[in-house]
């Protein structure tokens, strides 16, 4: 019976290394509803000193409109800082977003 528990034992153990971890979804959908079109933006961990590249590159979004992004930058980190950019020259900075548990982050005109 020993025997037994010890195999079953170590037959978890194994099963758990051998599994991946289930990564957290780390995809938010931000969305625009400010006034004022969002010209770049920005997210990145938290632990950083500088912000990472735009992520939206040379696409915009207009008010109204939404772009679902896969925040992930390999570190297993949930914790991001936000930072968009407007037209009218706004940059609105959010700290310590938890992208882990959350799936919409919304801009909005106040």
């Amino acid at each position: 019976m020993k025997t037994f528990a010890r195999i079953a034992l170590a037959g978890i153990a194994l099963a758990t290394l051998a599994t991946p971890a289930i990564a957290d979804d780390r995809h938010v959908m931000i969305v625009n509803e400010t006034n004022n079109t969002m010209v770049r933006f920005y997210a990145s961990n938290s632990g950083r000193t500088n912000w990472e590249e735009d992520i939206l590159g040379e696409r915009v979004l207009k008010p109204g409109q939404s772009v679902r992004i896969n925040i992930d930058d390999g570190t297993g980190a949930c914790l991001f800082d936000f930072r968009a950019d407007f037209d009218d020259g706004d940059k609105l900075t959010r700290n310590g977003i938890n992208v882990c548990k959350l799936s919409t982050y919304r801009y909005t005109a106040n």
